[in-house]
Formats: structure tokens, sequence, C-alpha cells
């Protein structure tokens, strides 16, 4: 490379963040009103305590579940109900920095491989772009193909049929950010982390309130909202639903030193999306994986700013009739 950039130089320093206090509803709205899958709890002082995140939310989905099933208001719900169907997909013989530049250019963190038939082979993320990068700069790698880089592991598949809680307890046991639905080796859709918080289960009326009360009031406070129903009656019985509770306190930080090839190596060694930055224990700035990618494009000039190639789209492989529900 022809720099070391330093944490100081690519950290963002405008961030949502989180009270320890304020209530989970209130944190899960924030995520979705803000369209970002995480950010840091910190005290009134600037002092950092953990990262509240997307995953954080399916230990609350879970915790929750069985009062919801106590007081009637737990449904069954499916993949094939919320799976999303446009999707921005990749060819496995597509050249490897054209698919790097498909995912910075769609602000996605992760694209599903299929073939010209439709069938899923695999999923390439940020995480593998950052190890392409990493060989190109340091290898001096040819060019190659998606499918020599993507992500086979069959484990992440689901069917149209798996409920709402079996996804949500692989996306509490696993790495894994979106899950690939699958008939018959086709790929059908797909379901993040994102939209099993969207999707219509126990806790979405609660968080739909409390997000429109955050959007008319134009305001991020985190002060909590009044809980009514099962939800307040679990939290009579000791229920303790604070952002705090469920908070991710062992998630790893650095400094503002931090070279960008270290940083590297943690997002490649670690499950982490996000790297809070501190200074003498204070949130000063975070990087996540997607600040790394776009700060290592712009030193190896290898990836064109936009893709002259046109994205290709499930729904030009995957007949209508073909996909039970089409967002």
């Amino acid at each position: 490379m022809q720099g070391t950039a330093l944490a100081k130089d690519i950290m963002v320093t405008q961030l949502v963040t989180f009270a320890p206090d304020s209530h989970v509803i209130d944190g899960m709205a924030q995520l979705i009103r803000h369209n970002i899958s995480g950010g840091p709890v910190i005290e009134p002082d600037g002092t950092y305590l953990g990262v509240f995140s997307e995953k954080c939310c399916m230990r609350v989905l879970r915790a929750t579940a069985d009062w919801a099933r106590r007081f009637s208001a737990f449904r069954r719900v499916l993949a094939k109900e919320f799976m999303v169907t446009r999707l921005v997909a990749l060819r496995p013989d597509m050249d490897v920095f054209e698919a790097i530049g498909h995912l910075l250019n769609h602000h996605i963190s992760g694209a599903p491989v299929i073939d010209e038939a439709g069938n899923f082979l695999g999923v390439f993320s940020e995480k593998t772009s950052m190890r392409v990068l990493m060989d190109a700069a340091y290898d001096q790698m040819p060019t190659t193909k998606v499918g020599a880089f993507m992500n086979t592991a069959r484990g992440r598949i689901i069917s149209e049929e798996t409920d709402l809680m079996t996804i949500t307890q692989v996306f509490i046991d696993t790495p894994y950010r979106r899950l690939p639905v699958v008939r018959e080796g086709k790929l059908l859709g797909q379901i993040s982390r994102r939209d099993v918080l969207k999707a219509e289960h126990h806790l979405a009326p609660f968080v739909r309130r409390r997000e429109q009360t955050l959007r008319e009031q134009k305001s991020t406070s985190t002060d909590s909202a009044p809980t009514e129903g099962w939800l307040a009656e679990a939290e009579r019985e000791g229920l303790d639903l604070s952002v705090s509770s469920f908070m991710d306190t062992h998630a790893k930080t650095i400094d503002e030193e931090t070279d960008l090839l270290r940083i590297a190596q943690i997002f490649l060694g670690t499950p982490y999306r996000r790297l809070p930055v501190l200074r003498d224990g204070k949130l000063v700035g975070q990087i996540s994986r997607h600040d790394v990618l776009k700060a290592a494009h712009g030193l190896l000039e290898i990836i064109p700013q936009r893709s002259t190639e046109q994205s290709l789209f499930l729904s030009a492989v995957v007949k209508r009739s073909e996909s039970p529900v089409d967002f």
C-alpha cells in the first residue's frame, strides 16, 4: 500500500449511540429508523460500555417469545412471508474486483452467487472482500473470479417453511447476517437480521409505535416509551428489557492509532462488522468493514468507481411464479 492509514484518518465520528438504561424497544426502533445494524452504548459523559446491534435484538426476540405465547400474542411466521426477493446477485465468473465494486456501489454487506439457472452457489461478502484486497496488496494476486472466493457453507441455507424463531436462533448461534432461502437448489430470496426486525413478529407493534414516535419527534432521543400488555407484564415480573441487559460488552475496540492493516486483520479474525474507537475509555468514533473497504479501494485504485456491468437482480433469473412473495 502507498501509505499507512490510521483509525483516526478513516473513522466516522457522527454516530447514532444508545443509552444503557433506554428500553430495547427504543433501541430496535432506532436501528430501523436510522437504517443501521448497530451502534455504541455510552454513558452521558461518553464513556463506552458496549455495542447494541441487530444480533442483540435477536436475543430480545428469543427472550420475549415465551411471554408472547402466554398472552396469545404469538403467531408462527414463515420465511416465505417476509423474505426479500429483489436482490443484487453475483455470477461465479464475475471478476472479483468488479464484485467488490458492486458491494460498495449498492451499499450492501454481501450478495448471493448464482449461476445462469438461478441455482444458489454461495455468498460473497465484505469479509471475503477484505481478504481479497489484502492478498492483492501484499501478494500481487492477479485478478480472478468470484467463484474462487465465495463462501459455500450450506449451514446458512433455509427453506420457505422455516419459521421466524428458528431463523432467529440461527442468527444468535452463528455470525451470519443473511440466510438464503432455497428450494430444490434454486435461490428464491434472502432473509437478513434487519428483515427479522421488520417482520410481523410479537414485538413488531411496539417497535412500530416507538419508531413512529421518534419520527414525529425528529429526535434521536432514547427516552423510554411506556410499554403495555404482555410486554409490560413481563417487565413487572422481572424481565429486564433495558439496552444494557442485551448489549455486547465484549465487542472488540481499537484506539485512534490502530493502522488499516491491523483493523482489516481484526475484521477477518472476528465476526464484528464495526469497531468502536476509544480514547481513555471514551468513544471518539467508529470504523466499519465498509469503511475499510472504501479506504482500501482508494489506496489500491483497482476497483472501478462504478461498475460498467449492469447489476444482476434475482428477479432476472427466477420466474415470478417460482417466488411466493415479491416485494
